[in-house]
């Protein structure tokens, strides 16, 4: 379940573009139910991207914008509440990542849903069921 987060250069600490990644992939497990599941904690993963001040804008303005975009198959997160407990986790890790100056209004989350069978794992296309399937049988 991937999670890519695009923040400008100097923005995230230097302590932040470590941990960042570590940090909100905890909290994706966590929101889901799934500490300790080992299906579950293998699949997800993502990648920072650290841009040029310049190269990040919002409201058609250049702006100091942290992006945090979480992608999951449609089974995931599959409550407004747990959807939620995920934004408030992702918002706390990112400010407390970032340089002491970086506002909360620049913070945005955001969660992308596949529809059922539109996510996978090399040639290996998972529905719902099948992974709901794989990660109770990893909680065995």
């Amino acid at each position: 379940m991937p999670i890519t987060v695009t923040a400008p250069k100097g923005v995230l600490t230097p302590a932040g573009e470590r941990e960042i990644l570590p940090r909100l992939s905890a909290a994706l497990i966590e929101a889901s139910g799934a500490v300790g599941n080992s299906f579950f904690t293998a699949i997800v993963g993502g990648t920072v991207h650290i841009l040029p001040p310049r190269h990040i804008f919002a409201g058609g303005a250049n702006r100091p914008v942290v992006m945090v975009e979480l992608k999951l198959p449609n089974i995931a997160l599959g409550s407004i509440e747990a959807r939620k407990i995920f934004i408030a986790a992702a918002a706390r890790i990112v400010g407390e990542l970032c340089v002491p100056s970086h506002k909360p209004e620049n913070t945005w989350i955001n969660i992308v849903n596949a529809p059922d069978g539109g996510w996978g794992i090399g040639d290996r296309q998972y529905t719902g069921d099948a992974l709901i399937a794989a990660a109770t049988a990893a909680a065995r």
